[in-house]
C-alpha cells in the first residue's frame, strides 16, 4: 500500500512540469491517468534520439525524454477537440481526486474542463493549474518554458563563468531544472490540499506558476540581494558565500573542494602541505577568505595541479575535508554508492520493452515507493481505464476507437 493508495489523478498536463508532479504521486501510490492526443500523445514522446528498444532491439517511436516523467500512469488517447472527447474527460474528472494540466490561460475553458466547470460536479476536486506565469499579472496570457523562465527569473544571471572569463556569460542549468522544482512543489501543493480536504470535505485551485517557483528558488541569492542590495554575479563553479567550495584542477583532471568552516580549511591546508595558509589572517576565517578569495584560489590551484583527483580524494576524505570527482553520468550509474542505493532500475512495459529508470529518492519505512507500471505506450490504457473508471463495455470502447474519438 503507497502512501496516496486510493487517490486518483487525472493528468492532462504534457511536457516536464506536470508530468514530473504526476508522476511523484504515482510513486507514491496513486492511480495515474494520463490523458493523450490521438496519434500524437505527449510532445515528449518525440523529442528524441535516443529512443527506447523493443524486445527485438529495434528503436521504437519513444523518445528516452518520455521515459523520464512518466513512470506509474496508464496512457489513454482521447481527442479534447470533440464533444464527445470532452465529456469522456468531464466524467473521469468526475471520478477524480487530482485533475493536473498545463494548457495555456484558458485554454481548458472553451472544452469546458476548467475548474469552474468541473468543481459543481465533483466539489472534492483538486484542481492544479501549471503555467509559465500564472493566472493573473500582466504576463498571464504567454506561453513559458523553462528556458526562458530560467533567464527572466535570474537564473542564468547567476549561472555560468563570469565576464571576461573563459567562455564567460549567461547559463542555463544542464536540465529544465524550473520545470522539475514546479513539478515538485506542485506535488506538495496538491498533497496539502488533500490533506485539507480530508479535514473540509471541500477540494480546491492551486495556481502553479514557473516564473514563481524560480524566484522562490533563488533562495540564498535571492536573500543576498535583498539585504544587500547588490545583484550576485557569475562566479563560475564557485561559491558566494563560502572559499574555498568550488571546482580546483588537479593532476588528471578536476576535483570539488567544499570547506564549510574554518576547522575543514585548516586541516586541508595541513594535508596539502601549507598550513601557513590557515594561519594566515587573511584565509584564517571564512568571512576573510570571502574577502581575498583572489589571491587564495590561484595559491590553492598550485598546490592541486601536484596530485590526482584520485589520490585528493583518498587523503582528503581520511582527514574529512568534503570533497569528490565530477563524474560524467556513465561515472555516476558506475559509483558504488549510487549502485548501493540502487538508483537504476529497469521496468518492463507488457510489450516486452526492458524500460531503465532512475528510481525514486523517496524512501519511507512504512509505506513504500513503488516502481509498479513502466511508461506507458501511447493509448495502451484505453480499454482497462474505460471500463473501470466509466464502466464501458468493449463495444463502445470499439466504437469510440473507431470514430476516432479515442
Amino acid at each position: 500500500m503507497g502512501a496516496l493508495t486510493g487517490i486518483r489523478v487525472l493528468d492532462l498536463s504534457r511536457i516536464l512540469a506536470g508530468p514530473w508532479a504526476s508522476q511523484i504521486l504515482g510513486d507514491l501510490g496513486a492511480e495515474v491517468v494520463k490523458v493523450e492526443r490521438p496519434g500524437a500523445g505527449d510532445d515528449t514522446r518525440h523529442w528524441g534520439p535516443p529512443w527506447l528498444a523493443d524486445a527485438d532491439g529495434h528503436d521504437t517511436d519513444t523518445a528516452a525524454y518520455f521515459l523520464c516523467a512518466n513512470r506509474n500512469k496508464r496512457s489513454v488517447t482521447i481527442d479534447l477537440t470533440r464533444p464527445e472527447g470532452q465529456a469522456l474527460v468531464r466524467d473521469l474528472a468526475r471520478r477524480s481526486d487530482v485533475l493536473i494540466e498545463n494548457y495555456k490561460l484558458g485554454g481548458l475553458a472553451r472544452y469546458g474542463l476548467d475548474y469552474a466547470a468541473l468543481k459543481p460536479e465533483n466539489p472534492g476536486l483538486v484542481y492544479c493549474s501549471i503555467t509559465g506565469f500564472g493566472q493573473d499579472g500582466p504576463y498571464a496570457a504567454r506561453a513559458g518554458y523553462d528556458f526562458l523562465i530560467q533567464g527572466l527569473g535570474g537564473l542564468m544571471s547567476i549561472t555560468g563563468q563570469p565576464d571576461g572569463a573563459p567562455g564567460g556569460g549567461p547559463m542555463k542549468a544542464g536540465v529544465a531544472l524550473t520545470d522539475i522544482l514546479t513539478g515538485l512543489y506542485a506535488a506538495n501543493a496538491i498533497q496539502a490540499a488533500l490533506h485539507h480536504r480530508a479535514r473540509s470535505g471541500a477540494g480546491q485551485y492551486i495556481d502553479m506558476a514557473l516564473l514563481d517557483v524560480q524566484v522562490a528558488c533563488l533562495a540564498n541569492q535571492a536573500m543576498n540581494y535583498l539585504v544587500g542590495g547588490v545583484p550576485p554575479a557569475r562566479l563560475g563553479n564557485a561559491h558566494p558565500n563560502i572559499v574555498p567550495y568550488q571546482d580546483f584542477p588537479t593532476a588528471d583532471g578536476y576535483m570539488i573542494l567544499a570547506v564549510g568552516n574554518d576547522s575543514q580549511f585548516a586541516r586541508l591546508c595541513t594535508e596539502a602541505g601549507a598550513p601557513e595558509l590557515a594561519a594566515d589572517l587573511r584565509y584564517a576565517t571564512n568571512r576573510a577568505r570571502v574577502e581575498h578569495r583572489a589571491t587564495l584560489i590561484p595559491a590553492l590551484n598550485r598546490l592541486t595541479v601536484q596530485r590526482t583527483t584520485a589520490a585528493w580524494i583518498a587523503a582528503l576524505e581520511a582527514v574529512g575535508v568534503p570533497c569528490g570527482p565530477i563524474n560524467d553520468l556513465a561515472g555516476v550509474f558506475a559509483d558504488p554508492q549510487v549502485a548501493a542505493r540502487g538508483l537504476q532500475r529497469t521496468q518492463l512495459r507488457p510489450d516486452g520493452c526492458a524500460v531503465p529508470q532512475v528510481a525514486s529518492p523517496m524512501r519511507l519505512s512504512r509505506s513504500p515507493v513503488a516502481l509498479d507500471r513502466a511508461p506507458p505506450a501511447l493509448g495502451e490504457g484505453n480499454g482497462e481505464v474505460l471500463s473501470t473508471w466509466l464502466g464501458l463495455d468493449e463495444a463502445e470502447i470499439a466504437r469510440l476507437a473507431r470514430e476516432g474519438v479515442i
